[in-house]
């Protein structure tokens, strides 16, 4: 390990090294447009979450707080783009990361907290289950244009 590992917010200055750390989630991903990012990182209830080693960023995940009307107006989070660079996989900072999406997802209110995953590795589902989500207890669609 290079430094001490710590989490916080990311914000538009971590860009570039957020950029990269997505390389990993998906390989060959064009980079956002400047415009793209400066929407991204002004965007209300939309957080970044990073675990750093050092100064690298190794893990990632954001956090959407949506409004809503339902559930007595309490918000809800959505999770994504959850990734750890691959050198450091197999050590607990996605966990990291994702546990702490979901503790600051609590501290504003919201009454649950969803997470997609494309991955169809049964291991990635048990990592999820093991951070306290519940695969049966809704079911996820999606539409791609």
């Amino acid at each position: 390990m290079k430094g001490e590992v710590a989490i916080r917010d990311l914000g538009i200055g971590d860009v570039d090294a957020l950029v990269d750390l997505y390389q990993h989630l998906n390989a060959g991903d064009a980079p956002p447009s400047p415009e793209a990012v400066l929407a991204v990182f002004a965007h209300p209830g939309l957080r970044h979450f990073g675990v750093f080693d050092g100064e690298a960023l190794i893990a990632s995940c954001n956090l959407a707080v949506i409004p809503n009307l339902t559930r007595g107006g309490g918000s809800y989070g959505v999770i994504e783009n959850v990734v750890t660079h691959a050198d450091h996989r197999g050590r607990g900072h996605s966990q990291t990361v994702v546990r702490h999406a979901i503790e600051e997802a609590w501290k504003v209110a919201c009454y649950k907290v969803v997470l997609t995953t494309g991955r169809k590795d049964p291991a990635v589902w048990a990592f999820y289950e093991r951070c306290g989500f519940d695969a049966g207890d809704k079911r996820a669609f999606v539409i791609r244009r």
